[in-house]
């Protein structure tokens, strides 16, 4: 397995990666699947303040991960939103665990404090959502810190979202100034 920055190249596999959560779920709230010219442009717009990474195996893209601005004011900054998707027909064989650990260390790298997990969880497990993604999180140590029902609908019902957060550093009063993906040495 190899994780790396993803290109603007690999737009294509992540968006076969994507669509079908579009498509046939509720993990994402989102309708239509995103062009490949708005993916690439989610890419890039990432690159140089937060990670955008991809986990290979075997030379084939099978999941996706990146970092979002929690919000986007400074006082936000030591905080970041995690997003992780990975090829349907692969779930639950650890991908998501590999990604995940990859994201935390680049965070850390960033000198951020607080990941941030916006889920979508369902009133009655079905088809289009299970817990899964929240049992996924507490596994690793996200706790839940909102919960807002009826948050989103999507083909004819209503879901659930809730934000779940890790701390992955102290929270001080003269925290490290954060230094932009960009701008990290070592970085994947």
């Amino acid at each position: 397995m190899v994780i790396r920055r993803a290109l603007e190249e690999d737009a294509e596999a992540i968006l076969d990666i994507y669509t079908p959560y579009v498509l046939n779920t509720a993990i994402t709230f989102e309708y239509t699947p995103p062009t490949i010219k708005e993916m690439r442009s989610r890419i890039q717009e990432r690159k140089e303040k937060y990670p955008f990474i991809v986990l290979e195996d075997e030379g084939k893209i099978v999941g996706y991960a990146y970092l979002s601005p929690f919000k986007k004011r400074e006082a936000y900054d030591w905080s970041a939103e995690t997003s992780i998707y990975l090829d349907s027909s692969l779930r639950g064989k650890g991908y998501g665990t590999v990604l995940l650990n990859a994201l935390e260390k680049e965070a850390g790298k960033m000198n951020l404090l607080s990941l941030d997990a916006c889920i979508a969880v369902p009133r009655e497990e079905s088809r289009y959502l299970t817990d899964q993604s929240r049992r996924f999180h507490e596994k690793r140590g996200y706790k839940t810190v909102a919960h807002f029902p009826f948050s989103g609908y999507k083909f004819g019902t209503w879901f659930d979202m809730i934000w779940m957060e890790k701390e992955i550093g102290e929270h001080t009063t003269t925290p490290k100034k954060v230094i932009w993906y960009g701008d990290v040495k070592n970085r994947v």
